[in-house]
């Protein structure tokens, strides 16, 4: 399909949800009473919101608050009165813009993956609420972030980061197959189904630890996702997860999200964030001492000239923020926490998704070939790591 056939029938697709959304405006503008001042519906728990077409459902707490709205659990009554999550967008004009493109990404993904096996997580339906536009979601658990928060940032054991890899992997390999990047993976963005855990005690830390039961997760937050026809916004993706060349503005592309997702496994792996920064040279300067130096062709391209002097980047390991990256960062092998076999194939890994150069990033069709997943292709050992909580680290 050509180029201008698929945006127009993108174009036509948004066009139909903004009809269905056309009495947004007016509703919005006679019930401010329902809102607080900067957009979020006011509600209770209790509370039933229905739209014309009888879809009801019944708010129970709240699960989550973003930039974009809130997300509360509710029993859905036109479905039985089974749980949901419903993603509440905002009653603003750009924030429920920014949910017709999220709903048409996640149709896109419902019609294309229709026996869930691609780990996404699945809309159930949509619809306006004066002014409010909602989303509802099958309901999900924790975060693999809020479970690492709650148990004391305590990195999870290998081979459940093998296990949680590989389906992220799979998911993120699916959009791309589909010509879209995700541009916005984080551990916040990655559920577990279910994250009941068994207490283990930790011998090392001499405490007890949280070791989740079943690590089968789903991708989440798809709002920010972004086919290849789209526009590419210049800076993308949540600052510790952000790859190089989105920071030196080279433009991106697919191999973004590999960085982002070599991330998010190292902070599996250690308990905490690999760039712990706010500054993009600071940040910079933290990859050269964790990767080396970064590329001259890239620095050459650059639309960023002011962090190099001379071809280098222009960084004063003297200073205080000198200082403080000479304590925090490493040579990434040097974070090795067992020279056994798994872990060092696990670090390879991760070394050809914090390539510097997207084109030589490791793709992901590649990475799930990887010999760290090799232990998942044998057969009849599925089950060992869904359900992990005994094994060793």
């Amino acid at each position: 399909m050509g180029k201008k056939k698929l945006f127009a029938l993108f174009k036509d697709f948004l066009d139909c949800i903004s009809l269905c959304l056309s009495r947004s405006s007016a509703e919005a503008a006679g019930n401010k009473k329902r809102d607080t001042e900067n957009g979020h519906l006011i509600y209770k728990s209790g509370d039933i919101l229905e739209d014309r077409f009888f879809l009801t459902d019944e708010i129970v707490d709240t699960l989550g608050e973003g930039t974009f709205g809130k997300v509360v659990q509710c029993f859905d009554h036109s479905r039985g009165g089974g749980r949901v999550a419903l993603k509440i967008i905002k009653n603003q004009e750009k924030y429920r813009e920014a949910a017709k493109l999220e709903i048409y990404v996640l149709e896109k993904i419902s019609e294309r993956d229709p026996h869930l096996k691609h780990n996404c997580v699945q809309m159930l339906d949509w619809f306006n609420y004066y002014g409010h536009v909602c989303i509802s979601f099958e309901l999900l658990s924790l975060s693999t972030f809020d479970f690492l928060k709650s148990n004391n940032f305590l990195p999870y054991p290998i081979n459940q980061i093998r296990h949680m890899a590989r389906q992220i992997c799979h998911a993120v390999s699916f959009l791309h197959d589909n010509k879209l990047t995700h541009t916005d993976l984080k551990p916040e963005n990655i559920l577990f189904v279910n994250s009941n855990y068994s207490l283990i005690y930790n011998a090392e830390k001499k405490c007890n630890e949280k070791r989740v039961n079943d690590t089968t997760v789903r991708l989440v937050d798809f709002g920010s996702a972004t086919f290849d026809h789209e526009h590419h916004s210049v800076i993308i993706s949540t600052r510790h997860y952000r790859a190089p060349e989105v920071i030196l503005e080279l433009g991106w592309s697919q191999p973004c999200d590999v960085w982002s997702i070599g991330c998010i496994l190292f902070e599996y792996y250690e308990g905490f964030t690999l760039f712990q920064t706010h500054d993009n040279k600071e940040h910079l300067a933290m990859m050269e001492k964790i990767q080396g130096p970064i590329p001259q062709r890239m620095i050459q391209r650059s639309r960023k000239q002011k962090y190099f002097h001379h071809g280098r980047l222009a960084w004063n390991e003297s200073s205080k923020a000198g200082r403080f990256v000479k304590s925090k960062c490493k040579p990434l092998k040097k974070y090795l926490l067992s020279h056994g076999t798994e872990h060092h194939l696990f670090f390879d890994l991760l070394e050809r998704m914090l390539e510097y150069e997207p084109s030589k990033r490791i793709t992901l069709s590649s990475a799930l070939r990887h010999p760290f997943f090799l232990p998942l292709q044998q057969p009849g050992r599925t089950h060992v790591w869904r359900k992990s909580c005994d094994l060793s680290r």
